[in-house]
């Protein structure tokens, strides 16, 4: 197909997204139906099942053609349907936080903290340390480290989060910080 023939007059452009999949059947294959669903033009596919992220699931890397719109529609789909999205294009996750949370961790559902902080900060959970030495009914503490690109927002959420669970906060000290 010639630019010219082409619904967005040529303004395609080359994306990559990166991924974090669950180890199961078909869980490529779902990630890859958003994409082709909003009119994505796969490049090349890097599924590196041999090396797990520190969340323990498979990262994937997908070089993609699509117009601007359509790279958005493609990264919110992914969203939608529950994908871990770690990168979509321009949208790098370049600042690292660490911060710890400490509380009832395993009581109020650490992983259903860790996806929310990825869904509300648009963060990715990089790393995690989890400590509980009164075992899972007792206080318990996490060390967290996650890739955003708005570290004012994502510290933002996660107090907001560990609010709503009862967990306290220790953030990073910064120079010049206010908090």
């Amino acid at each position: 197909m010639t630019d010219d023939a082409r619904p967005s007059g040529g303004r395609e452009r080359a994306y990559t997204v990166r991924l974090e999949l669950v180890d199961e059947p078909g869980e490529l294959l779902n990630a890859l139906e958003p994409i082709a669903a909003q009119g994505g033009n796969l490049l090349s596919i890097f599924h590196e099942r041999g090396s797990l992220t520190p969340r323990g699931h498979i990262p994937v890397e997908i070089a993609l053609e699509a117009t601007p719109e359509g790279f958005e529609a493609i990264v919110d789909a992914l969203r939608e349907s529950g994908v871990a999205v770690v990168q979509a294009g321009s949208e790098r996750y370049s600042e690292h936080l660490t911060v710890l949370l400490i509380g009832r961790l395993v009581g109020t559902d650490l992983s259903d903290t860790l996806s929310c902080l990825e869904a509300r900060a648009k963060a990715s959970v990089t790393d995690v340390s989890l400590s509980a030495p009164e075992g899972t009914a007792g206080t318990s503490s996490a060390r967290l480290r996650l890739a955003t690109a708005e570290a004012d927002r994502t510290l933002s959420v996660v107090h907001e989060a560990a609010a709503e669970k009862g967990l306290d906060v220790i953030e990073p000290l910064t120079p010049g910080a206010e908090r």
